[in-house]
């Protein structure tokens, strides 16, 4: 066999492995769960697509939803911001940035992604996919922020806030993120029952490009390491460490 046929076979082998985008699929979801009708394919295509497929198939298209993801995580944060400032008049700036940041950490924009349904649509590379990619938190938290970067460039604010009035403002509305008292105070009040405790967060990773780094702290009780938790900073994986050890704590 030549060396011009193997590389032919290569290429094309390689090109049947290319996972379409499926568009119409996309955009009846958005139609049938969210009266939403999207319009621009090639945004949905680039939020759809994570790094992993990208550095397989580099010769074939040259975006993935890092940068889309960007934008969409200052739009939900903006929208959340902003209801939440509507509807609780009476808490203080420190309790609306408590509840916005339980609203918007990385476990509960992964949930929000799988109630969507929107991993069913991502594409990953072959290691990433083997590896369970489809169900990881953080990977499933920039896919929802990229989605909601790809409807704000397509449609414009007014579709963010109606898909938002039906996706995460009702479970706002019914109390699910009305837990004011942030997971380190109430890990302290719950260590300190059996006297007093020596509590500390130590940042044990990072990693990630420097405009959406992923923090890993761990919190340790006189020396002891009794949870740990990741975030998009450290005072979310710093909760998040809190969150882990007050669960370790009730088992």
């Amino acid at each position: 066999m030549t060396q011009a046929l193997e590389s032919f076979i290569t290429i094309k082998s390689k090109r049947r492995t290319l996972m379409a985008f499926n568009f119409k699929e996309v955009k009846a979801l958005f139609l049938d769960q969210f009266a939403i009708s999207i319009d621009q394919a090639v945004l949905y295509e680039e939020a759809f697509t994570h790094s992993s497929y990208y550095n397989e198939h580099r010769s074939e298209f040259d975006k993935y939803n890092e940068r889309i993801e960007f934008l969409g995580d200052a739009v939900l944060e903006l929208v959340v911001s902003e209801y939440l400032f509507a509807h609780y008049p009476q808490l203080s700036e420190g309790e609306l940035s408590r509840m916005r940041a339980l609203i918007v950490r990385e476990e509960s924009l992964a949930q929000f992604c799988q109630d969507c349904h929107f991993n069913q649509y991502v594409r990953l590379g072959t290691g990433e996919e083997a590896s369970g990619g489809r169900q990881r938190p953080a990977l499933l938290c920039d896919l929802f922020e990229a989605v909601i970067g790809a409807l704000y460039l397509d449609l414009g604010k007014d579709a963010i806030i109606h898909f938002m009035n039906q996706t995460i403002y009702p479970k706002i509305k019914r109390g699910a993120f009305d837990q004011l008292v942030d997971a380190k105070t109430a890990l302290q009040e719950e260590l300190q029952k059996s006297g007093r405790v020596q509590i500390s967060y130590q940042l044990v990773g990072e990693e990630g490009p420097a405009h959406n780094r992923r923090f890993k702290v761990a919190v340790q009780v006189n020396g002891q390491t009794i949870g740990q938790g990741q975030g998009r900073t450290k005072k979310l994986a710093e909760q998040a460490a809190a969150s882990q050890a007050l669960q370790a704590l009730q088992v």
